[in-house]
């Protein structure tokens, strides 16, 4: 499932973060914490992990993901990685099309996590740069996604996908993955229609008998399929 989630970050929030990334100082190749396949792909900057900015960062991003309701519906998530930080423009200006690692480790946990579902927020408008398209394939065929800054993109961490060449000044973005309660990506499009479905019709009808029943299939569903 591939899903837009609209301001995750406040206009506020992306002000903080895009003061703090302006030090050059900072950013490092992000080739160096590419696998052996992505390596040969990647051709960006990267937040170094280790800065107080990067630890202040991370704090805000999780903060506004874990305030988005429609992130938890989505997502389900049981562990998150800290967020990365990325910078494309100039020479470092693409990702070519990759797979992510399917288990990847925290460095200041030093635990592995499954990384079922991946998260890009945009920290750029898209006025300010062209191309830098992040492509992911998916059964539909290849999906261009392009966000206003504060906006995010989950996806699941199994597609090919791919961030395009930019052309002109420059994109930044954070991004990280996401470990589900439910690693089916089927299963969880099936909670999440049904989550989705039964506000609406509490919106329409209140709390009926129907809604109540279909919130105990809900989280029968749930009790089934999690791993908590």
């Amino acid at each position: 499932m591939l899903l837009h989630l609209n301001q995750v970050l406040s206009p506020a929030e992306v002000s903080r973060a895009r003061e703090c990334l302006c030090d050059e100082a900072l950013w490092m190749d992000g080739s160096s914490t590419a696998g052996a396949q992505a390596m040969t792909q990647k051709n960006n900057r990267q937040l170094a992990q280790d800065s107080e900015v990067s630890r202040t960062l991370q704090a805000m991003v999780l903060q506004a993901m874990q305030r988005d309701p429609l992130f938890f519906s989505a997502v389900l998530p049981k562990r998150i990685l800290p967020p990365l930080f990325n910078r494309y423009g100039g020479e470092r200006n693409a990702y070519g099309p990759h797979v992510d690692g399917a288990v990847l480790r925290a460095t200041s946990a030093g635990e592995w996590l499954r990384t079922d579902v991946s998260c890009t927020v945009f920290l750029s408008d898209p006025a300010e740069y062209d191309g830098g398209e992040l492509q992911v394939q998916d059964t539909y065929g290849n999906r261009g996604v392009k966000l206003a800054a504060g906006d995010a993109v989950i996806y699941p961490g199994t597609s090919v996908h791919q961030v395009t060449p930019v052309t002109r000044g420059e994109r930044l973005a954070s991004f990280f993955w996401i470990e589900s309660m439910v690693r089916s990506d089927e299963q969880r499009r099936i909670l999440f229609d049904l989550d989705m479905n039964l506000l609406r019709l509490r919106e329409q009808l209140g709390e009926t008998p129907e809604t109540t029943a279909l919130t105990g299939v809900y989280h029968n569903l749930l009790r089934q399929w999690a791993q908590t």
